[in-house]
Parts: C-alpha cells; sequence; structure tokens
C-alpha cells in the first residue's frame, strides 16, 4: 500500500510545507519594521536649458542640469537586518507643471550591496540621467522637489518603497542657460 514512491511524495510534501513556514516567518519578522533614515540634500549648481527635442513633432524642451551633495547614514541605521539582500537607492525630482498635475523623474540610483560602505556622502555629483521636461515646465518653476527613496531588496517577502526623511525644495531659473560661442 505504502510504496516507495508514495513515501517520497509525502517526504517531499511535508519539506516544502515546513519552507514555506521557515520563509513565512522569515518574511513577518521584518515586515513591520521601520527602514526611514534621515537624508540631507544640497543643491550646489542650477541650469536650466531649450534644447531640441527629437522623440517628438520638433519642438523645443527645458532641460535641467543639477549637481548636488547626498548624505546618508544607512550603516547605522534599521535598514539593514538579516532579511535584507541589497538596497536600490535614487533621487527623483518631483514637480507640477500646467499640462501635469505630477511630474517624476529619476536623476540618479545607485544598487548597495549587503556588505558593502553604507555610508552615502557624495559631493557636487552631477545627473546620472537628463532631466527634460516634456515641454518648458522646468522654467521659473518655484518647486522643483528632490528627494532620496530607495527599494529594499529581501531574501523573503515584498518589496518595500522607502522614502527617507528630508528632501530639497529649489526653484529653478527664470531664464534658459544661453550657449556660448568660441
Amino acid at each position: 500500500m505504502n510504496t516507495v514512491l508514495s513515501r517520497a511524495n509525502s517526504l517531499f510534501a511535508f519539506s516544502l510545507s515546513v519552507m514555506a513556514a521557515l520563509t513565512f516567518g522569515c518574511f513577518i519578522t521584518t515586515a513591520f519594521k521601520e527602514r526611514s533614515v534621515p537624508v540631507h540634500i544640497r543643491v550646489s549648481k542650477v541650469l536650466l536649458k531649450n534644447v531640441d527635442d527629437f522623440t517628438g513633432p520638433r519642438e523645443r524642451s527645458d532641460l535641467g542640469i543639477i549637481n548636488f551633495d547626498i548624505s546618508a547614514d544607512i550603516l547605522h541605521s534599521p535598514i539593514f537586518d538579516w532579511n535584507v539582500k541589497q538596497l536600490f537607492l535614487y533621487l527623483s525630482a518631483e514637480y507640477t507643471t500646467k499640462s501635469n498635475a505630477l511630474n517624476q523623474v529619476v536623476l540618479w540610483d545607485k544598487i548597495v550591496l549587503r556588505g558593502e560602505k553604507t555610508t552615502i556622502s557624495l559631493k557636487d555629483i552631477k545627473s546620472k540621467y537628463f532631466f527634460f521636461d516634456d515641454g518648458n515646465g522646468l522654467r521659473a518653476n518655484k518647486n522643483v522637489t528632490l528627494t532620496l527613496s530607495w527599494n529594499v531588496v529581501p531574501n523573503a517577502g515584498i518589496l518595500p518603497l522607502i522614502t527617507g526623511s528630508g528632501h530639497m525644495s529649489l526653484p529653478f531659473p527664470d531664464t534658459y542657460e544661453t550657449p556660448k560661442s568660441y
């Protein structure tokens, strides 16, 4: 009645049930943990250019150029624990225009693996990605907010999106930077 295959199937099903329970336990022990840390963002340079947009119908769009400093101490914080594999950090800019109620642009990102140096102290960094607006919404925009956020990549569980406690709001110039002729 109880063949070898039947017993192997029972053992395999029991082992999977135990592994599923252990994985759920791993998830539940860190699911409700607060992972926000203080972040300091400072902007050292803001330029605004009006450039040709080659993605659409031959119009010009705003291009923002930002240099910034970021500091955050992730090592002495509640972010890394035994269920964290890596962090995906990114600096985003949020602003409103007449045509869009909310614009979000990622300017910089970095992946921090477990065991790496996790004190972030970056000085005078340029944007990693272009800061394009789909029109002329950056010129004279008085409320562009820079925020450092991160995704926690766990060993087991959901991918929480965390925003650092601290952001920087800055105004953009009223005039465009003129190209220099040499």
